[in-house]
Order: C-alpha cells, then structure tokens, then sequence
C-alpha cells in the first residue's frame, strides 16, 4: 500500500479536501500529543535534578555516618559543580518554559487579531 492509497481513504483515486483535513486533523494531534510528551519529560527531569539538589547533603552525611571519609571528602568536594550545574539545568528549563508560553500566548494572540 502506497502513501496515496493510505491518503485516499475513500479510493476513488483522488485526495479529497475532507481526506486531506482528516489528515491535517492527525497531524496536529500527533504535535499536541509530542509536545505534550516533550512537557512531561521536562518537567520530570526538573524534579528529579531537584530531588537529588535536596537529598546531596544526605550523600555527604549518610558517608560519614558510615565511616567513609574519604567518600565523604570526595562528594563534598565536587559539591560546588553539582549545585552549578544542576541550578543551570533547573534555570534553564524554567527560562525556556517561560520563553515558550510568552511565545505562544503572543502568536495566540496574533491568530485571534488575525481572525477578527
């Protein structure tokens, strides 16, 4: 089966407006679900570089409880790169978030203007 046979629903041999909505209908609903997708995955991320922000203290602590010094030492020592870079990462996807729904809102926007 070629793409204009799965285009074709009707199979008539022509595309029609109504297949080609239909698939313009899908389209969208694939982006919707990948952004959607993409939203979540962040958002996961977000948490998690947050969680392990929090719980690196523990890290450090739980190792000289357990007689590890040298552990203790070496986790403490990279401690200052950890928090750099996670705070980057959590900056980062609070900055881009924010840029992204200043986007859409403003191309909403214009779409409404547009309409009218």
């Amino acid at each position: 089966m070629t793409e204009f046979d799965k285009l074709d629903t009707n199979g008539n041999g022509t595309i029609e407006p109504d297949e080609w909505n239909e698939l313009a209908i899908y389209e969208r609903k694939k982006e919707i679900e990948d952004a959607d997708k993409r939203r979540d995955s962040q958002r996961a991320m977000a948490w998690f570089s947050l969680l392990g922000l929090l719980l690196y203290p523990f890290a450090v602590i739980l190792a000289s409880a357990a007689g590890l010094s040298q552990a203790a030492e070496i986790i403490g020592s990279m401690a200052s790169i950890y928090f750099v870079s996670i705070a980057a990462l959590v900056g980062a996807f609070f900055g881009f978030s924010s840029m992204e729904s200043k986007s859409t809102s403003k191309n909403a926007s214009m779409n409404m203007e547009a309409k009218k």
